[in-house]
């Protein structure tokens, strides 16, 4: 016998139907004799409708009342899985996020989960109960409603699976695993079969929608081992597991895109210490999460500072940019939406030179201006225009040959 955490997304739990099938797959885990813990998103599109009626409401919705109506959602699909389960003649109980002892910090719309008190999982276990969990979502140690932000449910999931001791954390969606580039963009993209967790950290932080970057970086810190499968087939997915010799020989594993970002720049603000401490302290104090991040030296010791941050912080971000740039008499702020970050990643980019060069030849071709470059040990990011995004990544994936053997994957 062993422990499955098993996660459902909103895609895989739509309508009576599609919770149905999920309550068929829970079973079918309990009658090879395992014990399970299911985390749930809500339904298909609810919690996008819970916030379009927010702020039907009001155009500044207070973030306590905003998670205090947002978990809501998960609280329908919790109740319908058990009962799903329940009809199929197995004992299930749900729980919200604070019942099962999901503690958070007091950042309302972004928490944390600090700690988890999992004596009533453990205790329902025992009783052969299959447990249904609230994903998403906690409580401040004030008793406080928090949310986790979008894809919290990935962490939820894996906390749990961290917390318990699960044999796997299955993230059940509606794709059949991680796969070399978005399918709907490249239709001859890979499906992988494994890969890394800090491949794996690095596309989920640069856009790719599979896994939220938070449960991959939980699942890493504490070795659980990640199946991202299709709720809807038994074909075996992705394997997110520790790093091994051979994945090096890749050198490029995906493509990852993300047009939910901003640029904004800072111009004509002098050149001495603590200016950039004094702007991005201020964006921090702010709660505003900065991506990349560039300094130019323009003239009389002067300077201009770009940087991009999400588009769900663009508000605030600019708004503290602005008052910065009061303080300091800078010249002015500008930004700019239609952006896309269009990224490549693998471990094997650690052992092999020329893959920026081989990136670079691939937007050139294309006549695609580079605007921002970022890199690290395992990553290339480059800010491009936003209508450019869908062709950069084509060619991007092409170039590195993705869709071919991994021995044709070596810059040339």
């Amino acid at each position: 016998m062993g422990l499955i955490v098993q996660k459902y997304g909103g895609t895989s739990l739509a309508d009576s139907e599609k919770i149905k099938n999920a309550a068929r797959r829970i079973v079918k885990e309990r009658e090879q004799g395992n014990d399970v813990v299911v985390v749930v998103s809500a339904m298909g599109k609810t919690t996008d409708d819970l916030l379009a009626l927010a702020y039907e409401i009001t155009d500044k919705p207070n973030p306590r009342e905003i998670d205090m109506l947002l978990a809501t959602g998960e609280q329908i699909s919790i109740a319908l899985v058990a009962m799903a389960v329940q009809s199929l003649g197995y004992p299930a109980i749900s729980f919200t996020g604070p019942q099962v002892g999901i503690i958070t910090n007091r950042v309302h719309q972004r928490a944390r989960i600090t700690n988890i008190n999992i004596d009533k999982i453990q205790t329902a276990l025992q009783q052969g109960q299959v447990v249904i969990v609230a994903g998403f979502q906690g409580a401040s140690y004030e008793g406080e409603i928090t949310t986790l932000g979008r894809g919290g449910s990935d962490t939820t999931a894996v906390a749990l699976a961290a917390r318990l001791g699960a044999d796997v954390c299955e993230i059940l969606t509606d794709v059949d695993g991680v796969y070399t580039a978005d399918p709907r963009i490249v239709k001859n993209a890979k499906l992988l079969s494994k890969i890394s967790y800090d491949e794996m950290l690095e596309l989920a932080g640069l856009g790719a929608r599979v896994l939220h970057s938070r449960s991959v970086e939980l699942a890493k810190n504490f070795n659980v081992p990640l199946h991202v499968r299709s709720t809807f087939n038994s074909k075996p997915g992705t394997m997110v597991v520790k790093e091994v010799p051979e994945m090096e020989d890749i050198v490029v594993s995906g493509v990852a895109y993300n047009r939910n970002e901003v640029k904004l720049s800072i111009l004509g603000v002098p050149d001495r210490p603590g200016i950039a401490a004094e702007l991005f302290g201020a964006l921090a104090d702010a709660n505003v999460v900065v991506d990349m991040i560039i300094q130019n030296v323009a003239a009389d010791n002067m300077n201009d500072i770009s940087f991009t941050v999400g588009k769900e912080d663009f508000e605030t971000a600019l708004k503290v940019t602005q008052e910065v740039a009061r303080r300091l008499k800078a010249k002015d702020v500008i930004y700019d939406k239609d952006i896309a970050k269009v990224s490549v990643v693998g471990v094997g980019m650690k052992s092999h030179c020329g893959v920026a060069a081989t990136m670079f030849r691939a937007l050139a071709k294309q006549g695609i201006n580079i605007e921002m470059i970022s890199t690290s040990e395992i990553k290339i990011s480059c800010v491009i225009k936003g209508e450019w995004c869908d062709k950069a990544v084509q060619a991007v994936h092409s170039e590195f040959e993705l869709e071919l053997e991994k021995a044709a994957n070596v810059p040339r």
